[in-house]
C-alpha cells in the first residue's frame, strides 16, 4: 500500500475504485465501503483508493479540540496490505472551497482516474457540502464512472457511526464499541521510561502517552492485550494519572504486560482495551495498591482464558 500525504501528490495513470470520507475509526460501516473497492480491485483490474479527508486542519482553525477514535497513523496500519494507495486529503481551506462540479471534474475523473465511486448515503463534498451521492450519479454518464451508494449499517436499530461509537467510547463501553468496530479499540504510543514503581511493587508496567487527539475512554482499569513486535500478550491497563503514587495530574497508560520478559522501553507498542475493570482510585496505602493490582491480573487472566490462543 501507498500512504499518500496530500492529494496533489498521487500520480497514477490507472484506473481505480476509490472510496471516499473522513474514515474516523474504519467502523463496520466504513469497512463495507473499503471491502467494495477491494472487490472492484480483485474482480476489474483497477487499482484500489481510500481517500480520507483530514479535519485536523479545521479544527484547528476553529480552535475547537479534536477527538479522534483512530490516528492517521492507525488508519494507516489497519489498511496496510490490504488496498493500494490510502491518500490522506488535510481540510485546509483551499480544499473546502473547491466546489463539488470541480471536484468530480478534475480530482475524481482527472486525477484519479475513477471508475467506480463508492460511496456511503450521507456522503458530502465540495464548497459548503453542496455535493453528494445525487450530484456524482448525474456525472456519471458524461465522465464514464459508476456510483455504488452503500445503506449506513445499523446495530440494534441505530446506525453505526462515529458519533455513535465516541459516545460508548466515553462511556467505557468497550464490549459495544468493539462491537461497532467490528475490533477491539486501540491506542498506540511509544514505551517511555516512568518511575518504576510498578517493578518496585513486583508489577512492572509499560507507560504510553496516546496522541493529544486520540479519544480515550474514562479513568481506571481495563483487560487488555498488548502488541510488542508483532506478537499479542495479555495485560491489564490503567488510563489516568496514578493517583496512588503521583501527585502530578499527567494522563497516561500504564499496563502490566502478562508472561513479557523482554525490555519494549522506546518501542511502538498497541494495546486493545477489552473490558472495563474498575474506576482509578487512590489507595491509603501501596500494600493495598498492590493486592488491588494482583485482584486486577487475576481477573484479566480470568478473562482472557480461551479468548485467544496468544494469551
Amino acid at each position: 500500500m501507498q500512504y499518500i500525504k496530500g492529494m496533489q501528490f498521487y500520480q497514477n495513470d490507472k484506473k481505480t475504485a476509490i472510496t471516499l470520507g473522513k474514515f474516523d475509526g474504519l467502523h463496520k460501516g466504513h469497512e463495507t465501503l473499503i471491502e467494495r473497492v477491494i472487490e472492484h480491485q480483485k474482480n476489474d483490474g483497477v487499482d484500489s483508493v481510500v481517500f480520507a479527508f483530514d479535519m485536523a486542519p479545521l479544527y484547528e482553525k476553529i480552535k475547537k479540540k479534536k477527538e479522534s477514535l483512530i490516528t492517521n497513523e492507525e488508519r494507516a496500519g489497519r489498511l496496510f496490505g490490504r488496498v493500494d494507495y490510502l491518500v490522506e486529503c488535510p481540510f485546509v481551506e483551499a480544499v473546502s472551497k473547491i466546489e463539488a462540479e470541480t471536484f468530480i471534474k478534475e480530482i475524481l475523473v482527472k486525477q484519479f482516474h475513477a471508475e467506480y465511486i463508492v460511496v456511503g448515503t450521507d456522503f458530502h463534498f465540495g464548497y459548503q457540502k453542496k455535493g453528494d451521492y445525487h450530484m456524482l450519479q448525474q456525472y456519471s454518464g458524461e465522465y464514464g464512472y459508476e456510483v455504488e451508494v452503500i445503506e449506513k449499517k445499523c446495530y440494534e436499530d441505530r446506525e453505526i457511526s462515529s458519533t455513535y461509537i465516541k459516545e460508548e467510547v466515553k462511556k467505557g463501553n468497550m464490549k459495544l464499541v468493539t462491537q461497532l468496530l467490528g475490533y477491539p479499540y486501540t491506542v498506540t504510543g511509544e514505551v517511555q521510561y516512568g518511575k518504576q514503581l510498578g517493578r518496585k511493587l513486583g508489577f512492572p508496567t509499560m507507560n504510553i502517552v496516546a496522541e493529544k487527539e486520540k479519544l480515550l475512554p474514562p479513568n481506571g482499569v481495563y483487560v487488555s492485550s498488548i502488541r510488542i513486535d508483532g506478537m499479542l500478550y495479555g495485560g491489564i491497563s490503567n488510563i489516568g494519572c496514578k493517583p496512588t503514587v503521583s501527585e502530578k495530574e499527567q494522563m497516561g497508560i500504564e499496563t502490566f504486560v502478562f508472561d513479557y520478559h523482554g525490555d519494549a522501553y522506546g518501542k511502538k507498542i498497541e494495546v486493545a482495551l477489552y473490558e472495563y475493570v474498575r474506576p482509578e482510585k487512590k489507595f491509603h496505602s501501596v500494600e493495598m495498591l498492590r493486592k488491588q493490582v494482583e485482584q486486577d491480573i487475576a481477573y484479566g487472566r480470568k478473562w482472557l482464558q480461551g479468548f485467544n490462543s496468544n494469551f
